[in-house]
């Protein structure tokens, strides 16, 4: 939690560079944050690193191996609390304990129930004063999947729309490519290559065979790719199916369907709605998403799934490229959603970015009742 300590200008621009150091790793930490830590001894950087990939060392290890020696007597900038627990490697805390560093500035606590305090505990009780709260929105605004995972049970969900400034995604035979321009384009795949999973329908699937991949960006791990598909009629050669352990969610139980594509890598899971039966249940999806360790969701999908994710309250932002042109009003629209008959029963957006990028527009919303503690 924040404390009532103040912070220097040098805090700040060490902090800062804490978190350019975490934000390195914004396409390859995945399940685990993003984190970046600076080490700090008579006012020269003597070690920093950054959490590169789940499974090898986490950021303070990687800075306190760069300082070496020069480590003790010195102030750590940790953009997350050190971890407290064994889990893929060996507590950070501890490290910095026998290091021997004389501070620690962490600009958020670890929302993980297994650290949550434990971490700042460690270091207070080995006699090494803690300051907490440097720059916490940057660096919780980085993890905002993995707070949300750890907070909520389930990832943070964005969908990402391309559209005329008509608000038409397709035409009415279909065809969608291509309505934004290139750099649009190349901007999406930064969205697909930060997220843990792309979601899309069954819909897509047959109308487009989509990959699904992150190919206009440099990156060394693929997202999970998830099709919410109630009849299971996604068939076995589609594209997206590349044996890397896609989710196929399904409210039908057919045993053949499910053995085949257990065959191939992929992972059904059946997950009826209690309503109809017939309906994949959206918030079961969600929950077992942040089973698979899940933080950020891309949906990339039609205007049913769209407006069936909204309408369950499961979409935190939409990322939407508004391209310059009309297509008109037969044409297939953004989202399903059910009529209102009154302007009170509206659901509020907040406008969190809005830029060019290329010819178009890119805006970024936020439902104003959705809140990450």
């Amino acid at each position: 939690m924040p404390t009532s300590h103040p912070f220097s200008s040098l805090d700040h621009a060490y902090m800062a560079q804490a978190l350019r150091l975490a934000e390195k790793g914004l396409y390859s930490t995945s399940p685990n944050p993003r984190v970046g830590c600076v080490i700090v001894r008579d006012g020269k950087v003597v070690g920093s690193g950054w959490h590169e990939r789940a499974g090898q060392p986490h950021a303070e290890i990687n800075a306190l191996e760069a300082a070496g020696p020069a480590a003790r007597g010195a102030t750590v900038y940790i953009t997350l609390e050190p971890c407290s627990h064994h889990g893929r490697t060996p507590p950070c805390a501890e490290a910095l304990i026998e290091a021997g560093v004389a501070k620690v500035i962490v600009a958020m606590q670890d929302p993980n129930p297994l650290v949550a305090g434990r971490g700042h505990a460690l270091l207070k009780e080995a006699g090494i004063p803690v300051q907490a709260g440097l720059l916490e929105a940057e660096a919780s605004a980085l993890n905002i999947g993995f707070v949300s995972r750890m907070t909520r049970n389930r990832p943070w969900v964005r969908v990402k729309i391309a559209a005329s400034l008509d608000g038409k995604t397709a035409l009415n035979n279909g065809a969608s490519q291509w309505i934004t321009g290139e750099a649009a384009r190349r901007d999406g795949h930064r969205f697909r290559a930060r997220s843990c999973a792309i979601l899309t329908g069954i819909g897509t699937v047959l109308a487009d065979n989509p990959e699904l991949s992150v190919r206009h960006v440099d990156t060394s791990r693929q997202p999970l790719r998830a099709v919410v598909d109630s009849r299971l009629d996604i068939p076995l050669d589609a594209r997206l199916l590349h044996g890397a352990g896609e989710l196929i969610f399904t409210a039908n139980a057919s045993e053949g369907k499910i053995l085949a594509l257990r065959d191939m890598g992929a992972h059904p899971i059946v997950l009826p709605d209690s309503d109809t039966g017939h309906r994949v249940d959206l918030e079961g999806m969600m929950r077992a998403l942040a089973d698979f360790e899940v933080n950020e969701v891309l949906v990339e999908a039609g205007r049913m799934l769209n407006g069936a994710l909204i309408a369950a309250g499961l979409v935190d932002e939409l990322v939407i490229y508004l391209a310059p042109c009309l297509i008109g009003d037969n044409a297939q629209g953004m989202l399903k959603l059910t009529e209102l008959t009154d302007l009170s029963e509206k659901r509020k957006l907040e406008i969190h970015d809005m830029r060019r990028v290329g010819e178009d527009i890119r805006l970024i919303a936020r439902f104003s009742d959705d809140r990450i503690p």
